[in-house]
């Protein structure tokens, strides 16, 4: 039953991928890498080093597909750059130092980014609608 359960579960996840605006794709990145900071944390707060890092690499992977998906015809696009860079620094010092404080600051920023780009994508979809 859980089996089954699963498989409609990962149907429905790659449906909802197949068929995203690259706005949503983006949303999805942002969304998922938040999720998996905050797995980090509960996992670094349980003593659980292992699964941990598998979270901080998943987070890790997707600020690189975010990285390669920059346009650089746009501005912007730099200082995105300049700030993926910085909170992948920002893994490895904590990968390397284990402080809370700095995994805090990182699962922020995905946060901040998350909330923002649903907020832009639902005013692009309003817009469309008008």
């Amino acid at each position: 039953m859980v089996g089954i359960n699963y498989q409609h579960q990962q149907q429905y996840l790659k449906t909802k991928v197949e068929t995203a605006s690259p706005g949503v794709l983006t949303l999805l990145l942002y969304e998922e890498m938040y999720r998996k900071l905050k797995m980090a944390k509960i996992n670094f707060l349980n003593n659980q080093a292992v699964e941990m890092l598998e979270c901080i690499g998943g987070a890790r992977s997707i600020m690189y597909e975010l990285l390669g998906t920059l346009n650089y015809d746009y501005d912007i696009s730099k200082d995105l750059q300049s700030l993926y860079q910085f909170y992948l620094t920002q893994l490895n010092e904590f990968v390397i130092n284990r402080q809370a404080e700095t995994l805090d600051s990182i699962i922020e920023f995905a946060k901040e980014f998350a909330e923002t780009w649903k907020q832009a994508v639902q005013l692009v979809k309003s817009n469309k609608g008008s």
